[in-house]
């Protein structure tokens, strides 16, 4: 993993992590949850009601019992959550809409440029391991060609053995410099780092969803089946997303229709309206990664930690990832259980990580006066676009 994408923003912090705000004139008890929408849903968005409900689990499997679900230690221990309601992104944010964002502000994502020792310093990584050779552009992809015989799926992370760094993979170049995103441009956007999402979505005046509030919209607001549809993986032999069958990874299918990423809406949605909120690409959150967090979460809006901690990893910072993927799969990782977690490096973008924008109740007047700009720019290509068409012949 020779090139990763570094984080900071500290300038966009304000929008882009910015939490709930309490009414601190009621001194004497916290303010009542948010759990109407206090206006009107905007196109492309649901408003996931304010309530209560239990984040994780207690049905972790003992080391020498069966485990077919693939449930880890840091989903444990079941906590009672309540959470302000907020409008979340029906579907990830796809190349079209990163392609507008791109175009306005000029943005270049980590993985288009070469990265400098201190960027990758700020990660956490020993940079001593990183020869001159080794900083170019490029990201994680797939890796069809990894070395069978090697294989060994016994170890933590085995997953990573079939990975590989492509060197001019962005997300405008999915799989390699010589890719591109014909007929792509409804896809979830890919290969960018959380600070690629934080940009873009401090410029729209969203910010990304906390680690609860993903799992609370991917529960349909506090249920507690293991999936957005249900406790059955396929019920009635339907794939309800995108996820990887077969045996990962020496014996890939896609029984679901889909060998990699899917567009978006190809899926049904949950019952509030939410596309790909399981499979497809993982997403970004807002939280630090700390498998630990959930015995000491505070029950009113958990923001996560106020550092990352990885045991496998202590050094490198990490940010939570929330989802799963078109990888997932029944023998490696079940990202696509609604409770299930996972963890990326946060200045990383891979073929398989997106993200989707959230607004509180509070952010509202921010996310309007943010939209208005962009309207603005919109309005002059189409003015642009108009004045570059040929004149027609005048009919006599």
């Amino acid at each position: 993993m020779a090139s990763l994408v570094t984080v900071g923003l500290a300038s966009l912090w304000p929008v882009a992590g910015a939490r709930p705000r309490i009414d601190k004139s009621r001194k004497d008890q916290p303010a009542a949850l948010l759990v109407e929408a206090p206006h009107a849903t905007p196109d492309g968005m649901a408003w996931v009601h304010g309530g209560t409900f239990e984040m994780g689990t207690n049905d972790l499997p003992q080391p020498d019992q069966p485990n077919p679900h693939r449930i880890k230690p840091d989903e444990f221990p079941r906590h009672t959550v309540e959470l302000d309601g907020f409008w979340i992104d029906a579907t990830e944010v796809t190349n079209r809409q990163y392609a507008e964002f791109v175009a306005m502000t000029g943005y270049q994502t980590y993985a288009e440029k070469v990265p400098t020792r201190e960027e990758l310093a700020r990660s956490g990584m020993d940079i001593s391991l990183f020869k001159d050779e080794h900083l170019v552009a490029g990201s994680l992809c797939f890796n069809p060609d990894f070395d069978r015989s090697t294989l060994d799926t016994s170890c933590d992370g085995w997953e990573y053995q079939v990975w590989k760094f492509v060197p001019g993979a962005d997300w405008k170049h999915p799989g390699g410099p010589e890719t591109n995103l014909d007929n792509q441009m409804d896809h979830p956007v890919v290969h960018v780092s959380w600070e690629d999402a934080v940009a873009y979505l401090a410029w729209t005046g969203k910010r990304l969803p906390t680690e609860a509030e993903f799992e609370y919209a991917s529960r349909n607001g506090g249920g507690l089946e293991r999936y957005p549809w249900g406790n059955e993986l396929t019920p009635g032999g339907d794939y309800l997303c995108n996820y990887s069958q077969g045996q990962f990874p020496v014996e890939m299918q896609s029984l679901d229709g889909f060998a990699g990423v899917s567009p978006v809406r190809s899926f049904a949605p949950n019952k509030l309206g939410l596309y790909d909120i399981s499979g497809n690409v993982w997403e970004w959150c807002h939280d630090y990664y700390d498998p630990q967090y959930y015995a000491a979460s505070p029950r009113r809006n958990p923001p996560g930690p106020d550092k990352s901690f990885d045991p496998q990893e202590p050094s490198v910072i990490k940010r939570v990832m929330r989802g799963g993927s078109f990888l997932c799969n029944t023998n490696s990782c079940t990202g696509y259980r609604s409770g299930a977690r996972m963890k990326g490096e946060f200045n990383s973008g891979t073929f398989h990580t997106g993200f989707r924008g959230v607004v509180g109740g509070e952010g509202y007047a921010r996310w309007m006066e943010r939209l208005k700009p962009i309207e603005a720019w919109r309005k002059n290509q189409e003015t642009v676009s108009r004045a570059s068409l040929p004149s027609l012949p005048h009919q006599q």
